[in-house]
């Protein structure tokens, strides 16, 4: 009977010292991260992706200098508590509208998603947007990919001193801009810019337009991969929403495989080799530097670079496109042409996101829609639960804020119901101003005889705040809030 092994205890990695002069020297266990240096590319999905950041960045830079009503058409003035976006004015209590719009966001995603994996990643993320803005000055300044090689590999000269300066002083600028362009969405714009001439910011805008600066210089100029494999947590969970359908960037192996150079009046078939060339320049324009031969990747953000590059080294060999392309496991692993995958997209996941996007969408553009034009809350005064005032009647002293949500004056009446006899000493219409959120003091009475018939207690009434028409075309809006009327002892 043999004897049992034992397998030995795991050891720390060991970090050899040449000779007795090297003990004390600190040796680094870990590999320092490698710049990428990505390569310029064109094609189809380039030019999408360029046009998503056109769009983006017009609504971005130009969004704050619209005018809407004489104001600034998109301006969240946290100052004053409203939120102005065109034609709506809304307030904090608005907050389910937020609340709304990310679910939309998120179901959006999971859709897109699951359809198309990282589509948002790819092509209209904020990172990936201003990562290939930061990139274009690059290459404009500094040249192309073996250019910039070359030049930080060799010994600093003029020509790189002043191409690396000029590239950190556009990008510092850009970053600087980007910065005032967002805090100008929660500062009037124009206020901004004339602080901006004197350099007069207030300490608050000075410390968010240089960290928002600051934040896209070192993502964007710096960080970029890192951003995406480290720090966004969707690469992570991006896989618990792709199935075997989802279409995804691949890579096909059967027809790529055993890969090799070879001349381009050369046949592959009688030199046993498949479509892949091995030029590697699918690497060289990955923006996270990964190869998309070795199969789908967390690292991938779906950008398309790879596919492009490849449908044009096809094109030049003379080859069909498609050797990398949009694809999904399933046909790949069943060779389903383009029709079949788009037919298995209407899954049962995909159904399920769209049909619950939509429901929520609906809701909230009826919602948006058929929004009241003012907000009303009623406080009870705290002070003083109920008194008895000369003339024998019981009063309650209540506090009502109006909200004005639009831009314009507004007259409103206040009445209340729900206890016989009540009545509100001052019934003067209130004016309020344009998008303007006002306190109002309010008493409401009810004669002594009816609050011994009632009895001691809190008793339901509802204040009906109602909007006076300015015009023959407006329409007479009411709202009612509920309250309670207390009777003393």
């Amino acid at each position: 009977m043999s004897e049992p092994t034992t397998s030995p205890t795991p050891s720390a990695p060991a970090v050899q010292t040449p000779d007795d002069d090297s003990v004390g020297a600190v040796v680094s266990l870990y590999q320092k991260q490698k710049k990428i240096y990505a390569r310029a590319v064109s094609g189809w999905f380039a030019t999408w992706r360029w046009a998503l950041v056109w769009i983006t960045q017009i609504v971005f830079y130009g969004l704050p200098w619209l005018t809407w009503n004489d104001r600034q058409a998109v301006l969240f003035d946290l100052v004053s508590r409203r939120f102005y976006i065109f034609g709506l004015v809304l307030y904090p209590q608005d907050l389910i509208y937020l609340s709304a719009l990310l679910m939309i966001s998120a179901y959006g995603l999971f859709l897109f998603t699951a359809v198309a994996g990282r589509l948002w990643c790819g092509y209209a993320c904020p990172q990936t947007v201003y990562t290939e803005i930061f990139m274009w000055f690059e290459h404009r300044i500094e040249g192309d990919r073996a250019e910039r090689m070359r030049r930080d590999a060799g010994a600093w000269t003029l020509e790189r001193f002043w191409r690396k300066s000029a590239t950190q002083t556009v990008w510092l600028l850009f970053a600087l801009w980007t910065g005032f362009t967002f805090v100008g969405y929660f500062t009037p714009i124009r206020v901004l810019a004339a602080e901006a001439m004197s350099l007069g910011f207030g300490p608050w805008e000075w410390f968010w337009v240089l960290f928002y600066a600051f934040a896209t210089y070192g993502n964007a100029g710096y960080m970029r991969e890192q951003v995406c494999k480290y720090m966004c947590p969707y690469a992570r969970f991006q896989s618990v929403m792709f199935d075997k359908d989802t279409l995804i960037i691949s890579y096909d192996e059967e027809r790529g495989e055993p890969r090799g150079p070879r001349s381009k009046k050369a046949d592959p078939a009688q030199l046993g080799l498949g479509s892949c060339i091995d030029c590697g320049l699918c690497v060289q324009v990955c923006p996270t530097g990964i190869d998309i031969r070795k199969g789908l990747q967390y690292e991938c953000i779906g950008c398309a670079a790879c596919i492009d590059v490849c449908d044009g080294i096809m094109d030049k060999m003379g080859y069909a496109p498609g050797l990398v392309r949009y694809a999904t496991q399933n046909g790949l692993t069943h060779q389903f042409d383009r029709k079949q995958m788009i037919q298995r997209i209407l899954r049962p996941r995909v159904l399920v996101y769209t049909g619950i996007l939509l429901v929520i969408c609906a809701v909230f553009a009826v919602s948006l829609f058929t929004r009241a034009p003012f907000r009303v809350d009623v406080v009870r005064d705290r002070s003083t639960l109920a008194r008895i005032v000369e003339d024998g009647k019981v009063e309650n002293v209540y506090r009502l804020q109006i909200m004005n949500a639009a831009e314009r004056e507004q007259r409103y009446r206040i009445k209340v119901t729900g206890i016989d006899g009540i009545t509100v000493p001052s019934n003067d219409a209130v004016a309020i101003q344009a998008a303007e959120a006002r306190w109002i003091t309010l008493s409401a009475q009810i004669p002594f005889e009816v609050s011994q018939q009632l009895g001691a207690g809190a008793h339901v009434i509802h204040f009906q705040v109602e909007r006076q028409a300015s015009n023959a075309t407006e329409e007479t809006v009411t709202i009612q809030e509920k309250s309670t009327f207390m009777v003393p002892r």
